[in-house]
C-alpha cells in the first residue's frame, strides 16, 4: 500500500506544481494541433443528433425552473437532478442505511431520485405509484446481484451501489417517468455506462457520492431516454456490457406475469436495518464486544479497562474493514478495532461515538493498542454467513470470550416496527419538528393509500426552529 500511496502522492504533487516554463517547443506544438482539432469536430457535432438529444434535456433542465426539495432544508430547493445527489448523500453520508444480501444498500439509490422526479412531475404521481417505482427499482438490483456468486461476499473491488444501485435508480425513474419497454432498455443502457467506483474510497468523505451519484445518474439516464437517446439495448447480455463488473457473470431474464402472479426478491430476502451509524459487519463486533463485557462484569463486578491486557476479534477477511487506529469518523466506521473498543470503554455504541472528540480520547487509543484481529477460515467474508467472537484477557490472566452469529436488525432477527420507528423518529428529530416527524411516519405508513403526495415534501422540509437556528450558527461561522 505505501508503493500505491507514493503513486497517488505523486500525481498530486506534479499536477501542482508543474509550471508553463516546463513546456517544451514540441509539447507546445502538439497539444495547439490537438484543441483545434477537439474544437473543429466539436463544432461539427453541434450538428449531430445525439448532441441535440442531450442539449434539448439540457435545456429543459436548465429553463423549465422545475425544483425539488433538499431532505431538512425549509427554504431551499434544487433542480431534480442535484436534488436527487445532495439527497442521495445524505442517506449514506453516516453508513446508517439499509443493506441487503447479495450486498448492496438499496434504498439510498432510489428513493432521492423517486421523490427528486415526483416532486416535478404534471401528472402528480401517486403513493401507490411511488411505492410500485421503488419496489422496481430494489428489484432490478436484486436481479443483477444475483448473476454473481462473487456478489454474494463483501465487496473487494468495487463499492455495490455505484454499479446496481444506478441502475436500480434508473428502472424506478423509468417507471415512474412511464417509458416504454425499449425507453426502459435504453435507460439501463445509459445508466451502465456511469456505474461503477472502486472500494479504495470506502472509509472517505466520497464513500457518501456514491450513493448520490447513483441516484442522480440514474434519474438522468431515465430522462435521457425519455428524449429518445439511445443505448445499447442487450446491455445486460453481455459480458462486455453489464458483465464487466463481474469475473463470473451469468444472467437471466426477469419474467414478468400480466396475470399478476409475480415474485418479488424482497419478498422472499429482507434488509437489515442498522442500530449504529458504521459498516454493517461492525454490528455483529459490537453485540459481541458488549456480550463479553458483561461476561467480565458478571464475573468481577465492575470494568476497568486499564485491566485489559488483550482484546481478540474473530472477523470475517476482509481489507477495507480492518482499519487499526482511525483518525477519522469515516475510517472509524470501517473499522473493527474502532467498534469493538467504543463498546467496551463505553458499553454502548451510538451516533455520537463517531465524533471526533470521542475517537481521540487517549483511553481509546490505549484500548485500540491491545486489539489483535484474527481471520479464522471458517468465518465467510459474506453478510449472510459471518460470525464475531471477541475474547478479552485481563492482566489478573482471566479471559472472557463472547460470540455473535446473527446481531439485532439483521434480516435473520430483524427490527422491530417500534424499534425502526423509535430510530427512524431520533433521526428525524434533530432536524424535523414534531409536526414532520409525525407527519413522515403517517404518509409513509399509508403511502399506498395517498393520491397526492405533496404533503410528503413539505413535512421533510418541516424544520424544527432549533435545528434553524443551528444552520444559521453554521453559516455565520463558515462566512467569518
Amino acid at each position: 500500500t505505501m508503493l500505491r500511496k507514493g503513486i497517488t502522492e505523486s500525481f498530486g504533487a506534479a499536477i501542482h506544481a508543474l509550471s508553463s516554463n516546463q513546456l517544451t517547443d514540441g509539447v507546445i506544438h502538439r497539444s495547439k494541433r490537438m484543441m483545434l482539432d477537439a474544437l473543429g469536430v466539436g463544432l461539427l457535432g453541434t450538428r449531430t443528433t445525439v448532441f441535440n438529444k442531450a442539449l434539448k434535456y439540457s435545456q429543459v433542465q436548465e429553463t423549465a425552473h422545475i425544483r425539488s426539495s433538499v431532505w431538512g432544508r425549509s427554504d431551499l430547493t434544487l433542480p431534480p437532478h442535484y436534488a436527487a445527489f445532495v439527497n442521495g448523500i445524505a442517506v449514506h453520508s453516516m453508513d446508517f442505511d439499509d443493506t441487503w444480501h447479495p450486498a448492496t444498500h438499496p434504498s439510498g439509490a432510489v428513493l432521492p431520485a423517486l421523490l427528486a422526479l415526483a416532486e416535478t412531475m404534471p401528472s402528480r404521481p401517486t403513493g401507490l405509484d411511488l411505492l410500485l417505482a421503488f419496489n422496481v427499482g430494489i428489484e432490478v438490483q436484486g436481479r443483477l446481484m444475483r448473476f454473481s456468486r462473487e456478489a454474494y461476499n463483501i465487496p473487494e473491488r468495487f463499492h455495490p451501489p455505484s454499479v446496481v444501485g444506478v441502475m436500480g435508480s434508473a428502472a424506478a425513474s423509468a417507471k415512474l417517468l412511464g417509458l416504454s419497454p425499449a425507453q426502459c432498455r435504453h435507460a439501463l443502457a445509459i445508466a451502465a455506462s456511469s456505474a461503477g467506483a472502486p472500494l479504495a474510497n470506502a472509509a472517505t468523505q466520497t464513500k457518501p457520492l456514491h450513493i448520490g451519484n447513483a441516484a442522480r445518474r440514474g434519474l438522468e439516464a431515465a430522462q435521457l431516454a425519455q428524449i429518445g437517446l439511445e443505448g445499447n439495448q442487450a446491455m445486460l447480455d453481455m459480458c462486455s456490457g453489464f458483465g464487466v463488473y463481474y469475473k463470473d457473470y451469468s444472467p437471466s431474464v426477469m419474467a414478468h406475469s400480466s396475470s399478476g402472479v409475480f415474485k418479488w426478491i424482497l419478498e422472499e430476502q429482507d434488509v437489515a436495518f442498522k442500530r449504529i451509524p458504521a459498516h454493517l459487519a461492525m454490528h455483529w463486533v459490537v453485540e459481541a464486544s458488549l456480550a463479553a463485557r458483561r461476561n467480565l462484569q458478571n464475573k468481577e463486578g465492575s470494568v476497568d479497562v486499564s485491566r485489559i491486557s488483550r482484546v481478540t476479534l474473530h472477523v470475517p477477511p476482509s481489507k477495507y474493514i480492518n482499519c487499526p487506529f482511525p483518525d477519522s469518523e469515516h475510517q472509524a466506521r470501517h473499522s473493527f478495532q474502532f467498534n469493538a473498543s467504543s463498546a467496551l470503554l463505553d458499553n454502548k455504541v451510538t451516533v455520537a461515538s463517531y465524533h471526533p472528540a470521542q475517537i481521540n480520547r487517549s483511553a481509546l487509543k490505549e484500548l485500540l493498542s491491545k486489539v489483535e484481529v484474527q481471520t479464522p477460515e471458517d468465518n465467510r467474508p459474506s453478510f449472510d454467513h459471518m460470525y464475531c467472537q471477541v475474547e478479552i484477557e485481563t492482566t489478573l490472566g482471566l479471559s472472557y470470550t463472547a460470540r455473535c452469529n446473527t446481531f439485532y436488525g439483521h434480516w435473520r432477527k430483524p427490527l422491530s416496527q417500534e424499534d425502526l420507528v423509535d430510530k427512524f423518529q431520533a433521526n428525524a428529530s434533530s432536524v424535523l419538528s414534531t409536526e414532520g416527524v409525525e407527519g413522515l411516519i403517517h404518509v409513509v405508513g399509508n403511502i399506498e393509500r395517498i393520491t397526492d403526495c405533496s404533503d410528503l415534501y413539505s413535512f421533510l422540509r418541516r424544520t424544527s426552529r432549533c435545528a434553524e437556528q443551528e444552520l444559521y450558527d453554521y453559516a455565520r461561522s463558515a462566512a467569518s
